[in-house]
């Protein structure tokens, strides 16, 4: 995607539609020397970029060290260590030498996005980068051996590099890479860069420790956003209308602006007020003080019931996007001589990052800085450009590290804009802006709102001829890039990931007649990409119906699985390896019962199956799960066993417990009582099976087997209890996790 942003001067293009590869050129960076000085912090955010350049991604040091250049995000899910581990196997380095920093997106806007995209979301942080990353590091390589030839006086060919160090093979002769950097930065940078097979490979596909500071986050050394401290620094918080699409009508600030520490009432925009104070606490009680009377506009009498009502009309409606398709499931449907149906729910989600969204502006007349915890620093800068009013070139960003993201801090900067908004009402001074975890909860960019209709023709031989899978909810591009909804002539293809007819979200399965199409019902509620985002409620329907339908036509759940999965040998073998794992074909212990699920999406293959207990009718002990991923090609397999462990809290916990309602058109829950998570007690053992060289592509690995896990539970549910579970979460039909 390409965004493009209008400055008072000209246009500037932030998005990831080009990406330069050349000798780097310095610029004059010392007004991030004195943001760093004011933070009081060592992060390599803040600082010049270090020299001697080595191509664009990598530096290397006269002691050896290697700087690499780094700009996707860091959100707990390894990205930094990975990338560093791609430049480093083709650089042929001392993996222990090898630190990482950031360029900010100003700079990579002035070197034509030398860099490429900066955005870390849908599981693309190495997949989509893998490449021109890797090349970085082999050039650097090519420029540090033929700086070393040129020393030698000798062919570039009789030149090897490994370890730091470059070996005259003949001769024997050895320098460092460091003795030789600097000549090396002068050079052009190659243009024919091949790279590794991957059977050289020594440091990809190792699970080498990460050095993104592990130590620092474990002791609380580590500064988030939320911590971020400058010299003159003010403090921000702020209330946003409830309903969206309201506006404020007017304000009392008087009490306010009497109390201790408080600095500034302000408006933002035409729908928020906020106080800026020498505290957030100062800033909070006396924004509570601040009487508001909202305009709630047309959407104040929207409810959960009103937007239910809407969805359940599109399940028959006539107004639908067909999207896979093949034979005449109608005719199929219309012949059978039985058809099974499921209708399904899934709610609104909060991203419910630990850190609510917070940002740190400062703005001049002349200039306009931010330290933004993003997913997305281009996306930062394009909102840091739009909301000062200044050129381009007078803007920058400098990402600082986030207390989570999945999905809410990368397309969305509201929070971004609000902060250069309010720096904007007091020149010169720093503003760092904090949601309260209330604001965070209602004005979220929420999962989208969906239903499902299942409906499946089966024959007199107990084949299922034909199936018909229609959506109707919500629509992300729609809200967030219209534009790709339009040249789809109305259509949102993100709607069916892990239903697509081919490609990394495909489906499958394979029937004689199959027609899967979307209602689009589209509410004031704001949408967003929600870790896993539409693949997560299309496992659910999709592969709890698989097992409505192996019971009806009397199959074993995996075998009815196998069957239609025949010309997807890799999906066959995930849900193979979670069979096997579980034990499906040996009875379980008494009490116990299984499940299983399976799904395609971000180009990756996972399966996920489970035994859980039921006690009292309605209190599920999950046992353990087995979960088996194939990305193709790995770069870290401790990193992908973490990823893959962890993505069943965020899972079960949607399953069980969390969902966001409307009431008057406004979001009810307002904090981690009504939208809960599930506890370290709950959580079962997690035993995950890396696939490693399934396929020759580079998967995604941290969103994927979100999706598997309520399934493959529900599933579970239905063995132990012979209820059918079709609208989440579970705690609304009584089903607790303990």
């Amino acid at each position: 995607m390409t965004t493009t942003i209008n400055t008072s001067r000209r246009h500037f293009v932030v998005g990831s539609s080009a990406i330069a590869t050349g000798l780097a050129i310095g610029f004059d960076l010392t007004f991030m020397s004195a943001a760093n000085a004011a933070m009081g912090t060592g992060t390599t955010a803040m600082t010049p970029l270090a020299t001697p350049e080595i191509g664009v991604w990598v530096v290397v040091k006269p002691n050896d060290d290697v700087i690499v250049r780094i700009v996707r995000s860091e959100m707990g899910q390894g990205t930094i260590t990975g990338l560093a581990q791609m430049v480093a196997e083709e650089l042929e380095c001392d993996w222990k030498k090898v630190s990482y920093e950031y360029p900010s997106p100003a700079e990579s806007l002035k070197r034509k996005q030398a860099w490429g995209s900066y955005s870390t979301g849908g599981s693309r942080g190495i997949r989509t980068s893998e490449q021109y990353v890797r090349k970085g590091g082999a050039a650097a390589r090519m420029m540090l051996i033929q700086a070393a030839a040129n020393q030698w006086n000798v062919p570039v060919t009789e030149c090897v590099a490994s370890n730091s160090l470059i070996t005259h093979t003949p001769s024997g002769r050895k320098t460092t890479f460091g003795k030789v950097s600097v000549a090396a930065s002068q050079l052009p940078v190659p243009t024919e860069v091949p790279l590794k097979d991957p059977k050289e490979w020594k440091l990809i596909g190792k699970p080498v420790n990460r050095i993104d500071g592990v130590a620092d986050k474990v002791t609380g050394r580590q500064v988030y956003a939320i911590d971020l401290k400058m010299p003159g620094m003010l403090v921000a918080n702020i209330k946003e209308s409830p309903v969206f699409g309201g506006k404020v009508k007017s304000y009392d600030a008087a009490k306010a602006q009497s109390m201790k520490g408080v600095k500034k009432v302000v408006q933002v925009g035409d729908s928020a007020v906020a106080v800026v104070a020498e505290t957030f606490w100062q800033a909070k009680t006396a924004l509570d003080q601040v009487n508001i009377v909202w305009d709630n506009g047309a959407n104040g009498n929207v409810t959960s019931a009103s937007i239910k009502k809407m969805l359940e009309e599109g399940l028959t409606a006539n107004d639908a996007f067909v999207h896979t398709t093949n034979g005449d499931v109608h005719s199929a449907l219309s012949n059978a001589s039985k058809k099974i149906e499921a209708t399904y729910f899934y709610p609104f989600l909060n991203h419910a990052t630990l850190e609510p969204q917070t940002a740190t502006a400062k703005w001049t007349a002349d200039s306009c800085e931010a330290w933004v915890p993003t997913q997305d620093g281009e996306a930062s800068l394009a909102a840091v450009i739009a909301a000062s009013g200044l050129p381009a070139e007078k803007c920058n960003v400098y990402k600082v590290n986030l207390g989570g993201g999945f999905g809410r801090r990368g397309a969305f900067q509201d929070y971004t804009t609000q902060a250069v908004n309010i720096a904007k009402q007091m020149p010169g001074t720093p503003i760092k802006l904090i949601w309260t975890r209330e604001e965070d909860m209602t004005q979220g960019r929420y999962h989208p709102v969906m239903m499902c209709k299942m409906t499946a023709a089966i024959d007199d031989k107990k084949n299922v001829t034909g199936l018909n899978m229609r959506l109707s909810g919500q629509s992300i591009l729609a809200a967030v890039r219209p534009a790709v909804v339009a040249a789809n002539k109305g259509k949102d293809p993100l709607t069916f990931q892990g239903l697509e007819p081919s490609g990394e979200h495909g489906i499958t399965y394979s029937f004689p007649n199959l027609t899967i199409d979307h209602a689009m019902r589209n509410t004031h509620v704001p949408p967003g990409f929600w870790r896993g985002v539409n693949v997560n409620q299309n496992a659910v329907f999709i592969e709890t119906f698989m097992d409505e339908l192996a019971e009806a036509t009397g199959m074993d759940a995996v075998e009815f699985r196998r069957k239609h999965m025949q010309e997807f040998p890799r999906a066959v073998a995930v849900l193979n390896a979670v069979a096997d794992g579980i034990g499906w074909t040996k009875p379980a212990a008494p009490g116990v019962y299984r499940g299983v699920a399976q799904m395609r999406s971000f180009g990756s293959y996972v399966a996920a199956a489970c035994e859980l207990s039921v006690k009292n009718g309605n209190e599920v002990k999950i046992h353990r799960i087995v979960a088996a991923t194939d990305p193709g090609y790995i770069v870290n397999p401790a990193q992908v066993s973490r990823q893959v462990s962890g993505s069943f809290v965020y899972g079960l916990s949607a399953l069980f417990e969390e969902e966001i309602t409307i009431d008057k058109g406004a979001v009810v829950q307002k904090n981690f009582d009504t939208f809960n998570s599930i506890r370290l007690s709950q959580m079962p053992k997690v035993e995950t099976i890396v696939i490693q060289g399934g396929g020759k592509e580079w998967g995604g690995v941290g969103e994927p087997t979100i999706a598997v896990a309520a399934p493959a539970v529900l599933n579970a549910i239905y063995r132990a209890t012979g209820k059918r579970y079709r609208t989440v979460p579970l705690k609304n039909s009584g089903i607790k996790l303990v």
